[in-house]
């Protein structure tokens, strides 16, 4: 009975992401309010249901009280954070808030079933990370004076990497954590409002030069350290908003040669390099060393196929560090490929919005935020599930607000939480530019109907004997 129960629930849950996932790209369709509302309160049903549904599975599996524990706290984390949102800021894109819950659920479960005390841990961690994400768009409307900071973000930025290079200790090849977190989690977005604070004024070809000198120095230190993917995800976010800054395309096929020489070199100056290559061109060659993560990341999903092989079934755990880099394939392994696919959905949906938010922004440096920490996320999401379907060497990056990470879990709810403010701002500023119009075509009726009223009274004394 419990085989046919757990058999069932993948199908429903397969369902349930499914309708989930037509609904985050139905929204985008102009609507009414009323009907706009419908559908985003059917999508929070939908994560309720998965997450129930799922939970439930896991606890019949493991006997454990810890899962209905973890289950009602999660429930209260989610419900809270929805219904704070919706009170203190009754102008937030509540898809891009039903989208970030989404994809914390389906982290939750599999952290669940992979290892409890993680769960909790992201679970609290995700708390503390809900608390800023209430605060920092109320900030973002009131702090007008960021795009002054410039050197400020540089400077923080440079002095964290230089830390980390200097003090932090290697892991898994790198150096990437110190004090119990990973800083270029944090830079990430200090370097996206530098290149918009330093280049929304004025773009000339000394500015240019100088946010180019600045952003190869953050790349450098962080090919230094070896955290790769991190160097890459500055590059592409860097190289992308010069390109938007300046509508120049030669300057995308000059970061693009740059780019491609600074991998070769990289190749054959760092052995992490050529081991996470030949990982990649031939895994099956270096099975016993490099090659074994990969190896079983592959299997795993093959293992799972479309419809997975339910939560618990499988055998995740055999992947090395599952949680943290090769979570998809535990994904693919026991939900399946098709629900896989629905992940990789919900996460174009999540960027769409972004893009579509920051395209209809008028402030040039709000603009360019929104844009910047939209490319950072689209990236970084491309690397993670590149790496681990051996589409792209393994690059050691997180997949935001799903994997297990807590400065990047942290980081990733920060972003979100500009970008809201910023579609906070473009509300306001919509709504003002309506009650100005509003109000030039009432002063203009006014006037209109004063000179009707003038004439019609020199008509009626004209028309006196």
């Amino acid at each position: 009975m419990l085989n046919l129960t757990v058999e069932l629930s993948k199908y429903v849950i397969l369902t349930l992401m499914v309708v989930y996932t037509f609904y985050c790209f139905y929204l985008v369709r102009r609507q009414s309010r009323e009907d706009q509302a419908e559908s985003l309160n059917k999508q929070i049903l939908l994560i309720v249901l998965m997450d129930t549904t799922a939970l439930a599975v896991v606890f019949l599996k493991t006997r454990k009280m810890e899962v209905i524990v973890f289950y009602c706290l999660m429930m209260a984390y989610f419900a809270l954070l929805l219904l704070l949102y919706r009170v203190l800021y009754k102008k937030a894109s509540m898809l891009l808030l039903n989208n970030m819950c989404m994809l914390q659920s389906i982290g939750f479960i599999m952290l669940c079933r992979l290892h409890m005390e993680s769960a909790l841990r992201q679970l609290l961690i995700s708390a503390g990370g809900g608390v800023l994400a209430l605060l920092i768009p109320f900030l973002i409307r009131k702090m007008r004076f960021l795009r002054r900071l410039a050197w400020l973000y540089a400077a923080v930025g440079i002095l964290m990497l230089g830390a980390v290079l200097v003090l932090a200790r290697t892991s898994y090849g790198a150096k990437l954590s110190l004090l119990g977190m990973q800083p270029s989690e944090v830079i990430k977005i200090t370097f996206v409002f530098f290149m918009a604070s330093y280049l929304c004024r004025e773009v000339t070809l000394k500015r240019i030069i100088i946010a180019t000198a600045i952003a190869a120095l953050h790349v450098v230190i962080l090919v230094i350290s070896r955290d790769l993917g991190s160097a890459l995800i500055f590059f592409i976010t860097y190289l992308f908003m010069i390109y938007v800054i300046t509508r120049q395309f030669r300057y995308l096929l000059l970061g693009t040669a740059g780019g491609a020489a600074a991998s070769v070199a990289a190749y054959f100056l760092f052995g992490h390099v050529r081991q996470r290559v030949s990982a990649w061109r031939d895994p099956l060659a270096v099975y016993e060393n490099e090659g074994y993560q990969i190896v079983q990341s592959l299997f795993a999903i093959g293992t799972g196929g479309w419809f997975g092989m339910g939560l618990c079934q499988g055998s995740p755990e055999k992947i090395p560090v599952v949680r943290n880099d090769l979570i998809f394939s535990a994904i693919c392994e026991e939900l399946g490929g098709i629900f896989a696919i629905c992940l990789i959905l919900v996460c174009m949906s999540f960027f769409l919005m972004i893009v579509n938010i920051s395209l209809k922004i008028k402030n040039p440096f709000y603009k360019l935020i929104a844009l910047g920490l939209g490319t950072e996320y689209a990236f970084q999401v491309f690397l993670t599930i590149g790496g681990v379907t051996k589409f792209i060497p393994l690059t050691g990056v997180t997949l935001p607000l799903v994997s297990y990470g807590g400065t990047s879990v942290i980081s990733t709810m920060i972003m979100v939480s500009i970008i809201q403010g910023l579609y906070i701002l473009r509300e306001e500023e919509d709504e003002e530019i309506e009650r100005l119009r509003r109000d030039a075509i009432q002063r203009a009726r006014e006037r209109e109907q004063a000179r009707t009223g003038k004439e019609s009274v020199r008509s009626r004394r004209s028309a006196r004997p």
